[in-house]
């Protein structure tokens, strides 16, 4: 059984795979001050309570956007499961081509979501990542990197704009019944999603035009708030919330071989 760890700014997202097959998955939030055996306790509490046995466990492979936490999962996977975890960066076996200055500043992140996307829906592609900072990520026919976008997430702005202001309060992200607020809190609802909308849309059609009138790239979204954005989008064609645990599942088969 394969355990793959995808550490993100908010949240560590997990799954276990037989083959190709997810079996379990989970989601924590991202923790800093966390130690090696905080986080071995935790997951195996999790698998515990899904009748998941360590044990089970013969590989692992991660990918982190949040540095500081890398050497303490990795001491984890090696006390709790015995296993020196495969770990997403420079060197990496990916299969795909990267057309960046520094390749080596593309966050893991990103390099994971498109090959996970170009297994599951071929090229060419833009993937979005709505996360803590929302990413666009442009993949050629053949599966290649071709550059992308990064913006605030939708989260970070609607927290800039409560601590930033005196009487603005934090709200809950759900869209609002009419782009017309008539209180504050639905003001901001609608400024701060369909916004948040216009942000994508827009970045999206600006690619579509860059890239010609001939290209045609299915746009797949993820993140914890696609299904919603997706409601209100007019670009987004598919969502999908395991994007990133596909793509480690398929930098570890072409790592394995």
């Amino acid at each position: 059984m394969l355990l793959v760890i995808d550490i993100g700014n908010s949240n560590i997202v997990m799954g276990t795979y037989s083959g190709k097959i997810l079996r379990k998955h989970w989601r924590i939030s991202t923790d800093r001050q966390k130690t090696g055996d905080e986080y071995g306790m935790l997951i195996n509490d999790l698998f515990r309570y899904q009748g998941v046995k360590i044990s089970d466990v013969k590989d692992i492979i991660i990918s982190s956007v949040v540095p500081p936490l890398v050497v303490p999962i990795v001491k984890m996977c090696e006390r709790y499961f015995k296993i020196r975890p495969l770990v997403v960066g420079p060197g990496i076996k990916t299969g795909i081509k990267l057309n960046y200055e520094n390749p080596r500043a593309i966050g893991a992140d990103r390099i994971v979501n498109v090959v996970g996307a170009f297994e599951q829906y071929g090229g060419p592609l833009i993937v979005i990542d709505i996360g803590t900072a929302t990413t666009f990520d442009v993949v050629s026919e053949a599966g290649n990197f071709l550059g992308g976008v990064i913006a605030p997430g939708i989260v970070a702005s609607a927290e800039s704009l409560f601590s930033s202001t005196a009487k603005l309060p934090r709200i809950e992200l759900v869209p609002p019944k009419s782009i017309i607020g008539h209180n504050t809190i639905t003001c901001m609802q609608a400024g701060i999603i369909y916004g948040y909308v216009g942000q994508i849309d827009t970045i999206v059609e600006k690619i579509r035009a860059e890239m010609g009138a001939d290209w045609h790239a299915k746009v797949v979204a993820t993140g914890g708030l696609a299904t919603m954005i997706q409601r209100e989008s007019k670009t987004i064609d598919r969502i999908d919330h395991f994007l990133t645990l596909t793509g480690l599942r398929v930098l570890h088969e072409r790592n394995s071989q």
